[in-house]
């Protein structure tokens, strides 16, 4: 009874991750919220109709198997977490083995030394007694050239384990900046790609952030389907990517967003550029929506703001958040330039 008054106050989406994880018995981690998450509103039906198939309590090694397939962050994460340790015990591992192969070759000079000293000492020792001495110093150098080799083939393995590991690691580290439908740069990227411009930009040195939303996607969704509209953001993706230049930035940030950095323009030359995207995407998909009964393009809203003009790159990004809200709220104007102060709307 008390669960379900907490839970009708949770938000629509929340309340069904939340009852499907209860459900299941699927374990509170961050990152299993986030596959049930990105399973119900991420618009991805083949990561939900698998999620589906794991059946009704899922082991956490299959969720995670599954996280990392989609290239999910938090799982990705886990999996870097996962061969840095796998690195650090093959290092420890190397080392014990290099201290070893030291003590062994430290153990053979003290013989050596041990044998010059008793003959240095005694003249008269006999013959049997230096050849059994010189039997044990042969005993003792093929025990250490058994070692040497088997320290050596040890560490050519653990080379390669390291470098696999390496490649691991940084291949999970570049999914984690990876938006898992598109393949295109993710809101991780992004906020890295806006400190790095916006360190840099200057009124002399403009940089533009533009943002296109996709316009109810959740009716979007209803009415086409999941998957239906997943084909559609690819799309989308594809026909933006190939509208821009290859040194100019673009991400899919959020279900139904996408954000374009460009530098080396003015706020002018950013609303041309999102004019060209705007007519672009209507131009190459068309098709008729709910809000929209008439057969035409999609309905987006765009916003952009340049970097000079915020104090930082989260505010940056909130201007030009600001400018698509502002856009979405206007269907006539569906693009708006934001600028702070007393002249808002460029």
């Amino acid at each position: 009874m008390i669960r379900t008054v907490l839970m009708s106050g949770l938000p629509d989406d929340l309340q069904k991750i939340t009852v499907f994880m209860l459900k299941h018995q699927i374990a509170g981690l961050p990152r299993n919220f986030e596959l049930v998450h990105e399973a119900f509103t991420g618009g991805n039906s083949d990561l939900a109709r698998e999620l589906a198939a794991l059946g009704a309590r899922p082991t956490q090694s299959a969720l995670d198997q599954l996280g990392l397939k989609h290239r999910l962050a938090g799982h990705c994460g886990v999996s870097a977490e996962r061969l840095q340790d796998e690195t650090l015990k093959t290092l420890t591992r190397l080392s014990d083995q290099l201290s070893l192969g030291l003590t062994q070759k430290r153990a053979f000079t003290n013989s050596v030394e041990g044998v010059i000293r008793s003959i240095r000492e005694d003249v008269s020792v006999g013959i049997d007694q230096l050849l059994g001495e010189l039997d044990l110093l042969s005993s003792i150098a093929r025990d250490m050239i058994k070692a040497e080799t088997a320290l050596s083939s040890d560490v050519a393995e653990g080379l390669d384990s390291l470098n696999a590991a390496d490649r691991a690691i940084r291949a999970a580290q570049a999914a984690m900046k990876r938006d898992h439908l598109t393949r295109l740069a993710n809101r991780i990227s992004l906020f890295q790609t806006l400190e790095e411009v916006h360190s840099a930009a200057s009124a002399a040195k403009p940089s533009a952030l533009v943002l296109i939303e996709i316009l109810d996607l959740p009716g979007l969704q209803h009415q086409y389907g999941d998957e239906a509209v997943s084909k559609l953001i690819k799309g989308l993706a594809g026909i933006f990517r190939k509208a821009i230049k290859k040194h100019d930035f673009i991400a899919r940030i959020e279900a139904d967003t996408f954000a374009f950095v460009f530098d080396g323009i003015n706020a002018d030359e950013a609303h041309i550029i999102a004019e060209r995207l705007f007519t672009t995407a209507e131009n190459n998909l068309v098709f008729a929506s709910e809000t929209s009964p008439g057969v035409g393009g999609l309905p987006l809203a765009i916003g952009h703001a340049m970097a000079h003009e915020a104090a930082d790159p989260t505010s940056w990004l909130a201007i030009a958040k600001t400018a698509t809200i502002l856009a979405r709220q206007n269907p006539r104007q569906p693009i708006i330039g934001y600028k702070p102060g007393q002249r808002q709307v460029a």
